[in-house]
């Protein structure tokens, strides 16, 4: 009767605990750290993240803290002290100054308009776009760039541009009559008539918001699983049914981002409307973020700045509400 010879489990140097010896190929084990070198690696990491924090501190905390406690006073920038009026400013703003509360109260309801339109038509439009650039086959690389263009222009010398554009001898009125609809036309210009002049500010606030928007649906585009599209299509779902029910499904995170980006730019942006009106005709294109630029700069040496701070806090706050109804809902919906 013959039996197997028993071989002993070889050692290996995955199993220091039993006291394997090194062999000669094996690379020699890393020397224990000494404390004084590490020390030296902790204080050589906070020498270099300084500066950050140090910036950070006093551009980003120390701002914040002083505007906040602006919005308390009564400042024009250049007193020696402040007046402290607790939250007069804030009452001035909301109620009670007849000189500033009711300018509030028109800009904010031209604010609402932009942000009701400005999200909505910017979905509506990045979203098919990039629905046509995503499939097609060929210049798509050139395609995407064109329509990229408006984000990567300078943005004040485009909307000094659509002023030439949108004058009463422009090139949308002339477009219009040479077509041979010349009663669309605004003697006016369309940002001299108080009708025209916040729907045309919203037109140009989408064209500049597109490009964004539609280069992240495409990023989202490009994650869909082909084979789900392909499922559908053999379910006898056409291009309209497909995009409607699978595709825009996929991509809700994505429309949830776009959304709230806009909503942020259209409650705290004013740059589109303080180089193309300024606000007018009237108030007719006031904004919230322009009053609040208008109160800290544009008046003198009136003592505006706790009001324009005071303001500055509101539209914070107005921001934050909008950015948790916002989480919720993408948490509701994922």
């Amino acid at each position: 009767m013959s039996t197997a010879p028993h071989t002993a489990p070889a050692t290996t140097a995955a199993d220091p605990g039993r006291g394997a010896e090194p062999r000669p190929g094996d690379a020699p084990a890393p020397a224990r750290r000494k404390p004084r070198h590490r020390t030296y690696e902790a204080v050589s990491g906070y020498l270099f993240v300084a500066p950050a924090v140090i910036l950070f501190a006093v551009m980003g905390l120390y701002t914040v803290g002083y505007g906040f406690l602006l919005s308390f006073a009564r400042w024009n920038g250049f007193a020696p002290h402040w007046d402290w009026v607790g939250l007069q400013n804030y009452k001035d703003l909301l109620w009670q100054d007849p000189a500033y509360a009711p300018r509030l109260e028109n800009a904010a309801v031209h604010t609402l308009y932009v942000m009701l339109a400005v999200p909505l038509l910017t979905v509506l439009v990045s979203f098919p776009l990039a629905i046509l650039l995503n499939s097609a086959r060929r210049m798509q690389g050139l395609l995407r760039s064109v329509y990229f263009v408006p984000y990567v222009t300078s943005g004040i010398a485009v909307f000094f541009a659509w002023q030439y554009i949108l004058q009463p001898d422009g090139a949308i009125n002339s477009v219009l009559s040479a077509l041979g609809m010349g009663s669309l036309a605004q003697p006016q210009g369309w940002l001299g008539n108080p009708d025209t002049a916040l729907p045309t500010m919203i037109v140009v606030t989408v064209w500049s918001a597109v490009p964004v928007a539609m280069l992240l649906y495409l990023t989202g585009l490009q994650g869909v699983d082909r084979s789900v599209l392909e499922a559908a299509q053999l379910d006898g779902a056409g291009w309209w049914r497909t995009n409607t029910s699978v595709v825009w499904p996929l991509v809700r995170p994505i429309t949830a981002v776009v959304v709230l980006l806009n909503l942020r730019d259209s409650l705290q942006g004013f740059q589109t409307f303080l180089v193309m009106t300024n606000g007018g005709p009237g108030d007719h294109t006031n904004v919230l973020g322009l009053e609040a630029y208008r109160l800290a700069f544009l008046k003198d040496l009136a003592p505006t700045l706790g009001l324009a701070s005071a303001l500055g806090w509101l539209l914070f706050a107005a921001a934050l509400v909008i950015a948790l109804i916002n989480l919720r809902v993408m948490r509701s919906k994922t």
